[in-house]
């Protein structure tokens, strides 16, 4: 994943925030707690989980399907970014 070098920080910081979730939840199911909110819980650090892949596949179409040189009216470029508005729409 060299081609997330550049975001590896912000993709940590997400991953951290998802694993606080996690044990979120881990706590809410041992403390027997009210259905709906482990359920909040859940859904919230599913969310969290779609925009981590989210960001990785914007990265990754970034870098690998986009030529910098190719510039902003380049018809790769142009399906590059609808692809990445797709992913988001979809995921997030």
């Amino acid at each position: 994943m060299s081609h997330v070098a550049k975001e590896k920080q912000k993709l940590l910081n997400r991953l951290k925030r998802l694993k606080g979730q996690l044990e979120a939840i881990e706590r809410a199911v041992e403390a027997d707690a009210e259905c709906a909110r482990v359920l909040q819980q859940a859904t919230a650090c599913r969310g969290a989980l779609d925009g981590f892949i989210a960001e990785v596949i914007e990265d990754h179409i970034r870098e690998h399907m986009i030529d910098p040189a190719a510039g902003a009216d380049d018809p790769r470029t142009q399906a590059s970014e609808e692809l990445v508005a797709i992913v988001h729409a979809y995921l997030t």
